[in-house]
């Protein structure tokens, strides 16, 4: 098994969440939990099986074990973890996310997400850090580039929206050439970066324009389409209508 199917539209339930120490008296161990997924964060050297499978575990590897999977876990020597063993959503559009990840540059950012998911005072500050969480760990990119450049073009992309953005320019910000960064992300995301691009200004513009007071050339000029002729083609061929119509047609609700 080298990957698992997340469905992720409603957070998950988390039933336990805490810090494991392992291989201390035992160098292999087989683990099953029946109804719950097991979400880890490794910090030591050792390897799974599962599926048929072996992965190897290296500090700053993150694992997701589907309920009712039995996984084998072989240490070598001390083997901490952070664990979470969650019941998740079987409905929903469906993320499909290695077995096994490097975590990279993200590492210290999910680790503290897991700290914070195991004092959570209630259930659903777990339940929320859990989701988010699990959020991230879709966004990780895959082989090489698992430091974390997918999540910085996107990061780069939403912080810039509202200026220019050309594909050579999110290339440069995160250190790859124009034709690796597009290969990345339409191996990540199923897209193209300009699609990206055009689908999150248009959704910022529907917030914009259904939620907000600021008129149409400030939406506009919100989201880097400051043309209002092509602002108005664009709400037309992506959101299916103009901008005035759309406004208009919430207000009436």
């Amino acid at each position: 098994m080298r990957s698992v199917t997340l469905h992720l539209d409603e957070p998950p339930g988390v039933v336990t969440a805490g810090v494991g120490i392992h291989g201390q008296r035992v160098a292999e161990e087989r683990f099953l939990l029946p109804d719950l997924w097991q979400v880890h964060l490794h910090d030591y050297e050792g390897e799974i099986e599962l599926g048929g499978t072996v992965h190897p575990i290296r500090p700053g590897y993150v694992s997701l074990i589907p309920a009712a999977t039995e996984v084998v876990f072989r240490y070598r020597g001390r083997s901490p973890n952070l664990h979470l063993h969650v019941r998740l959503p079987e409905r929903g559009a469906p993320h499909e996310v290695r077995v096994m990840q490097d975590a990279g540059a993200a590492a210290p950012a999910l680790a503290e997400m897991f700290r914070q998911a195991v004092i959570a005072e209630s259930p659903a500050r777990a339940a929320a850090e859990a989701w988010a969480l699990l959020w991230r760990f879709t966004q990780l990119a895959p082989g090489p580039d698992s430091e974390g450049h997918q999540g910085k073009a996107l990061a780069y992309i939403e912080e810039h929206l509202p200026a220019p953005i050309t594909v050579p320019e999110v290339a440069a910000a995160v250190g790859l050439s124009h034709n690796h960064l597009t290969r990345l992300f339409r191996d990540a995301t199923g897209t193209t970066v300009v699609a990206h691009i055009r689908r999150r200004r248009l959704e910022r513009a529907r917030h914009l324009l259904l939620e907000s007071t600021l008129s149409i050339p400030a939406v506009a000029a919100a989201v880097g389409i400051a043309d209002l002729q092509a602002f108005n083609k664009a709400c037309r061929r992506e959101l299916g209508a103009s901008p005035r119509a759309l406004r208009e047609a919430a207000r009436k609700l």
